[in-house]
């Protein structure tokens, strides 16, 4: 479950955790203007069980040639600012208890994610339901994850080349805050169902750079939801789309590193780039 959320946010969790890289073969895509301007698209992932040895020749050769990094999230090392920006859209109060925001067909599984979280059906009253929502997607996670999500890797990796924030945190958590209530009961809904399911190792499709089983994601559980759909990827990758046109255009030769589900199908960048001229080309 906490997998499918990684896919698509950046600050899904906050952990760490350190054992032998695993091999990738990552996608990644070059976009030209025609006009002698060029950037790159790197699909990452946000976390993952294992470090990741995720800087390919192509990848290595793509990121040194570059002349600026765009990422969702600019400051993912800085746990206590991200938490702290959480912490302050999620507040409510009074509140009804979880039970009551889920269908009555969902809330013997509510229960039975409330146990394995160590919280009660009355703990949220404080907490906005798109909040509540994504505490019990991360209470399942391993603790690990995120600090082996290769976005880290790459600000890291950026040396004296700039960072730049494609959306932020208070921007990235305020899609959430923004929705009805009724969509974030939706949002709930769906991660209580999801977690009565095996998670899928996502992590073996992006180190296969199988884009398939990527884009396949990204029309299952909450994604499968039309409204938030709308607001959590479409939406997001057509503003993105404008972004990174703007950068290409410019000179500034970025490699643009978010998560792969925005890379993936129709709506995803690279078919939004080529709708606006780019020639995008699958490199790796």
């Amino acid at each position: 479950m906490i997998r499918r959320f990684a896919v698509l946010l950046a600050i899904a969790g906050l952990v760490a955790c350190s054992s032998e890289p695993q091999q990738a073969n990552p996608a990644l895509w070059r976009v030209e203007d025609g006009r002698g301007h060029a950037g790159w698209l790197f699909g990452t992932i946000h976390s993952a069980e294992r470090p990741l040895a995720w800087r390919t020749a192509k990848v290595g050769s793509a990121l040194d040639e570059a002349g600026s990094i765009m990422v969702e999230v600019g400051n993912l090392a800085n746990e206590a600012e991200v938490a702290a920006t959480f912490e302050s859209l999620a507040r409510s109060e009074n509140e009804p208890p979880l039970s009551e925001r889920v269908p009555p067909k969902d809330r013997a599984a509510l229960a039975t994610l409330l146990k394995k979280s160590g919280r009660g059906d009355g703990d949220f009253a404080a907490m906005d339901t798109w909040a509540a929502a994504l505490t019990l997607a991360r209470a399942g996670a391993d603790e690990g994850d995120t600090r082996n999500g290769v976005d880290r890797a790459v600000i890291a990796a950026a040396g004296q080349k700039p960072v730049v924030e494609l959306e932020g945190a208070a921007a990235q958590l305020g899609l959430f805050d923004a929705l009805p209530e009724r969509e974030q009961r939706d949002l709930l809904a769906a991660v209580v169902a999801e977690a009565a399911y095996p998670e899928r190792d996502l992590s073996a499709s992006w180190r296969k750079g199988d884009m398939n089983a990527i884009e396949a994601e990204t029309r299952s559980g909450l994604l499968a939801d039309p409204e938030l759909r709308a607001v959590l990827f479409t939406g997001r990758n057509r503003r993105w789309t404008g972004r990174i046109a703007q950068a290409v255009r410019s000179g500034s030769k970025p490699f643009v590193a978010v998560g792969a589900a925005h890379m993936a199908g129709p709506e995803g960048l690279p078919a939004m780039l080529t709708a606006e001229g780019f020639t995008v080309t699958r490199v790796e």
